[in-house]
């Protein structure tokens, strides 16, 4: 939500099968990728509570769907199914729950397998050059990124994966 838990260098996965609400929500915003069931329910509901979001929903919400849908939906403290969060941008995937009830975590296992054989470094500063680039103008978000770019080029990574061609699926 607020602090350094929002910035660590890894990328974050929130894996929501049951209930999201308010602060869960304001938590699984604080992550990179979203993946639900599509039961599950999400929303900030507290604009019901007489109290708006607190940990960071006012602000991540509107970055991750747009502002004025991020507004009616505070506004009016609406709960989201999986099908409806994904039509909104609001999670990158949708599942059918499974017997288990983990869907959901098993597609964020799924991804964080996809993510692990690419150079740490090179994550590390993807993520850094997309966060920062975000909160500014585009010409200083590109300045950013070229400089989050020169940091990859001198690596031991980038040298060991400079002979690696990637596969492609």
């Amino acid at each position: 939500m607020k602090g350094p838990h929002a910035n660590l260098p890894v990328p974050m996965i929130a894996a929501i099968d049951g209930l999201a609400l308010g602060g869960g929500l304001e938590l699984a915003l604080a992550c990179d990728i979203r993946v639900a069931a599509s039961s599950a329910k999400m929303g900030l509901v507290e604009t019901k509570l007489a109290i708006i979001p607190g940990g960071g929903g006012t602000q991540r919400l509107p970055r991750a769907i747009g502002m004025s849908l991020a507004k009616e939906l505070i506004f009016s403290a609406q709960v989201l199914d999986g099908q409806e969060a994904k039509a909104v941008g609001l999670i990158s995937h949708v599942l059918e729950q499974n017997q288990e009830g983990d869907a959901a975590y098993r597609k964020a296992l799924d991804l964080a397998r996809e993510f692990l054989p690419q150079r740490p470094v090179a994550m590390r500063v993807a993520k850094l050059a997309i966060n920062q680039g975000m909160e500014v103008d585009l010409v200083t978000g590109l300045a950013i990124e070229e400089a989050c770019y020169a940091q990859t080029i001198p690596t031991k990574d980038r040298l060991e994966g400079h002979c690696q061609i990637p596969q492609v699926k």
